[in-house]
């Protein structure tokens, strides 16, 4: 499957509304930060029918190294970021079922 790529983003951002690349880059990069920011403050960021990236702990588990599967390592807990869906962005991606499985085959 393609992918769409930062500088495609940048690129279309700059040709919508008319900013040089420059001025869509700074843009989309301070976004960026600024999610980034929050989510390292421990704060959930909320865009409404896109969805909510939000901050959780992983709990610590016992894990396995595959070359010594009798020991056991521990890994701690650790803070994560998970993606919860939005309402409109799922029901736009569950439209592209027919695409995605012409693609598979």
């Amino acid at each position: 499957m393609p992918n769409f790529t930062k500088k495609e983003i940048i690129q279309e951002v700059s040709d919508r509304l008319g900013l040089t690349q420059t001025m869509s880059s700074k843009m989309f990069h301070l976004v960026l930060e600024i999610i980034t920011r929050e989510l390292a403050n421990a704060n959930n960021v909320v865009v409404r029918d896109f969805g909510t990236f939000e901050t959780k702990i992983a709990r610590g588990r016992p894990g396995r190294n595959p070359k010594d599967p009798d020991k056991t390592i521990p890994i701690p807990d650790r803070a994560v970021v998970k993606f919860q869906v939005g309402k409109a962005l799922k029901e736009k991606v569950a439209r592209t079922l027919p695409e995605l499985e012409s693609r598979i085959g």
